[in-house]
């Protein structure tokens, strides 16, 4: 089968040169259209979950998304953050995100390099009479960290503040497509609620993250290339091997 037209359900990245350079090495085309947007929670929604911000001495970050989600539910619902808040994050550029609604302060800010195992590593003996509260969307699972808080004996909760919604992408057609990238269970729920008579056919799909293949699977999606691998970093990347293979 000969794959030229491909869908990525995301938004196009800034830069596209790796994609540019498997079109050219194959003449494929891709088209970027991302299958769902994150909304932060109402006020409403976040009360259900029972979850008093003012309660917690220490907020876990792993996304852009949950920490604009964070600020403006607790502005929302007149919470004070105390200067005294310490905030882990799992990257750097998480951590630098911050910026965006307090004053950067090495001292009460941390960050780890994308791991579960970092994040429990900057806590350590220092910080473990904190009382944490990891913020999570959805779709997202905190199962290793926390299973590793939990070993750990740390106070903490969970809490979600941001949906996923699914876009209106009825105006695709799928079997234009030769294959499909799906990232997130956000991803293969837009899927059906636009589409719900999808059948894949000879559609190559492409799964990139562990969170995804347990949704396609268990939506019947047969799914042909898996990624990241170590030999495939990148979606582009994994689809110049397979491109490459056939």
């Amino acid at each position: 089968m000969s794959i030229k037209n491909i869908l990525i359900s995301q938004n196009a990245p800034r830069v596209l040169t790796q994609y540019q350079a498997v079109s050219e090495k194959f003449g494929t085309q891709f088209t970027f259209r991302p299958f769902f947007c994150s909304m932060p929670l109402s006020s409403r929604e976040f009360r259900a979950q029972r979850i008093n911000i003012p309660d917690y001495t220490a907020i876990v970050f792993s996304s852009r998304h949950t920490i604009d989600a964070f600020f403006a539910l607790a502005e929302e619902l007149r919470c004070k953050i105390p200067e005294t808040m310490k905030y882990f994050c799992t990257t750097e550029a998480v951590a630098m995100y911050l910026q965006k609604h307090i004053v950067y302060r090495k001292r009460k800010i941390f960050y780890g390099n994308g791991t579960p195992e970092s994040v429990l590593d900057l806590i350590g003996p220092k910080h473990k009479g904190e009382k944490f509260l990891v913020t999570m969307s959805d779709t997202s699972s905190s199962k290793s960290l926390t299973t590793l808080m939990e070993q750990a004996g740390l106070d903490y909760a969970s809490g979600i503040f941001v949906k996923s919604v699914s876009n209106d992408i009825k105006d695709l057609d799928l079997h234009s497509f030769d294959m499909i990238v799906l990232y997130n269970p956000a991803d293969v729920r837009s899927l059906r609620e636009n589409f719900p008579d999808f059948v894949q056919g000879d559609i190559k799909m492409v799964s990139y993250g562990r969170s995804v293949v347990k949704a396609m699977e268990e939506d019947g999606l047969v799914i042909s290339v898996k990624a990241p691998s170590p030999e495939a970093p990148s979606v582009a990347r994994a689809i110049e091997l397979y491109l490459g293979s056939l």
